[in-house]
């Protein structure tokens, strides 16, 4: 049976008297591909923020490959193997799209290994990753030159710099023409079969559909489906949160 790389039990997470998630639970395992939906309002980025060490919750255990990570901040939860993207990239505008990538791979690889990387390897990883998201004609571009697709794909490049265990991109096809979900679709499938588990947040259902091998649903807070995709999405209490939208 395949390991769990991420468990989580009993989350909770409060705005005063707001209850933004309750009770969650949530298993991952390594080399997964799941996919995370719900409406507006329904807990998906506090979950997010919660498991990246952003936001603190009230109650609950995450544990990453049998780690509690009570405490942890989010830089430190990066380092354990936990990346994100997110769904408005913030690249340094000043930096080209090679040097974006040399920042988590300093700051976040070589802060656990031993030896660091070397300058050449340094540079290596970046031409591998850039050729993997696509990007490898422009490396020497400033991010302002990229398309939207490509500020995404640059985005997920960054999130891989730190050579990451779990992903989880964030609505990563937001505004995206259908030939571009298409392509950050597969990038995504190109990842996994790298290794990498992925967690997906996104509200394009057909990108998530083919994407996904097992559908968790959040609403108002709570989880309410979890399993194949083909069920989650037949599931009586999911229609009619997607319906009442």
């Amino acid at each position: 049976m395949t390991a769990q790389l991420l468990e989580v039990e009993g989350l909770s997470k409060r705005f005063g008297g707001f209850v933004a998630l309750d009770d969650i639970n949530l298993a991952v395992r390594a080399g997964e591909r799941l996919g995370l939906i719900g409406p507006n309002g329904s807990g998906k980025s506090t979950l997010v923020n919660c498991l990246c060490g952003t936001l603190v919750n009230e109650s609950g255990t995450v544990r990453f490959e049998g780690r509690d990570l009570a405490g942890q901040s989010a830089h430190e939860r990066t380092r354990l193997g936990m990346a994100r993207s997110f769904q408005l990239p913030r690249p340094f505008t000043s930096m080209t799209v090679s040097d974006n990538l040399k920042v988590p791979l300093l700051y976040t690889v070589n802060a656990r290994r031993k030896p660091a990387l070397t300058e050449a390897e340094i540079a290596t990883r970046c031409e591998e990753l850039l050729n993997l998201v696509g990007l490898a004609d422009r490396a020497r571009r400033l991010p302002r030159d990229l398309t939207q697709v490509e500020m995404r794909k640059l985005e997920l490049a960054r999130a891989m710099a730190a050579e990451p265990k779990l992903l989880i991109a964030d609505e990563a096809m937001a505004g995206l023409s259908n030939s571009e979900v298409n392509d950050i679709v597969a990038l995504l499938i190109r990842l996994n079969e790298h290794g990498i588990t992925v967690i997906l947040i996104e509200h394009i259902m057909r990108a998530v559909m083919s994407f996904s091998q097992r559908l968790a649903v959040l609403v108002s807070g709570k989880k309410i489906a979890d399993g194949r995709p083909d069920e989650v999405i037949r599931d009586a209490d999911v229609e009619r949160a997607y319906i009442g939208q």
